[in-house]
């Protein structure tokens, strides 16, 4: 499909897909905000334009997710860059977000475990600009995309290249947060929509989905200051499974449902001093 000569008003019409993904790529190939796609809707498209925006549609019906094509997806109000490096950021996560600000305490340390784009641990520290916020992730590559999203977004977050808890040291922290890989090796869904673009090392432990949490769950006792918080995003059906390694070790263990109604984030508390 090649739309030029069409009007703005009118290649919006005849893109074939859903009307949010038609607009955030016909803004995309036209350099337009979503008012300008209102405000130039009566003026044509050029044959570079038609171009640009027949080759989007073309890796769009591919399968390729839109946030990889536009290069960036918002997560908690905020704009995030992301590539084939990361995952691309989704609402369920924003409830990790909102639980670890409900429990940091003024000034307190934060560590998001395999951070990817940054979603969590910018979204944080943009929000709590006291916070000590730290992030680590095994791969270099998604390092540099969290890296730069936390400069675009003016939050100061400190990342570590680091396999889990192995660059850590001796450091503790108030508050763990992590969105680990828990989708389980040979689930049908790595095969279907998005995920076949998202990297497999984010997405599956490669092993029964429980792998990840199992060895955040066993290292973060060395990690968390008395008191603080370990939370734990995961699969639609594991939250009695995640809570059941967090009740040996931890108080207040519970389970926290997102806008769907599904049990996303389980977390409990280190044991006082």
């Amino acid at each position: 499909m090649n739309l030029a000569g069409a009007t703005v008003s009118a290649a919006q019409a005849a893109l074939p897909l859903d009307a949010l993904e038609n607009r955030i790529l016909l803004c995309h190939a036209l350099g337009l905000t979503r008012v300008g796609l209102i405000t130039q809707s009566h003026r044509t498209l050029t044959a570079a334009e038609g171009a640009a925006l027949a080759a989007l549609l073309a890796r769009r019906q591919l399968g390729e997710p839109i946030a990889y094509i536009v290069g960036k997806r918002e997560f908690y109000g905020l704009d995030f860059s992301v590539n084939d490096a990361v995952l691309i950021p989704r609402p369920d996560t924003e409830l990790l977000v909102e639980l670890a600000l409900e429990r940091l305490a003024p000034g307190a340390a934060l560590l998001d475990m395999g951070t990817g784009s940054g979603a969590i641990a910018v979204a944080i520290a943009h929000g709590r600009p006291d916070a000590r916020v730290s992030a680590l992730d095994a791969s270099a590559a998604a390092l540099d995309v969290a890296r730069a999203n936390a400069a675009a977004n003016g939050a100061q977050v400190r990342f570590l290249h680091s396999d889990w808890y192995a660059a850590l040291g001796g450091q503790t922290f108030d508050l763990i947060a992590s969105n680990p890989p828990y989708i389980a090796s040979g689930d049908v869904h790595l095969s279907q929509g998005d995920l076949r673009f998202e990297p497999a090392a984010a997405l599956t432990d490669h092993a029964d989905g429980l792998s990840a949490l199992r060895t955040i769950v066993a290292g973060a006792a060395a990690h968390l200051a008395a008191g603080g918080w370990l939370l734990l995003e995961h699969g639609h059906d594991q939250a009695a499974a995640v809570r059941a390694l967090l009740a040996d070790g931890y108080t207040e263990v519970q389970s926290w449902r997102d806008l769907s109604g599904i049990e996303r984030v389980s977390g409990g508390r280190a044991p006082a001093a």
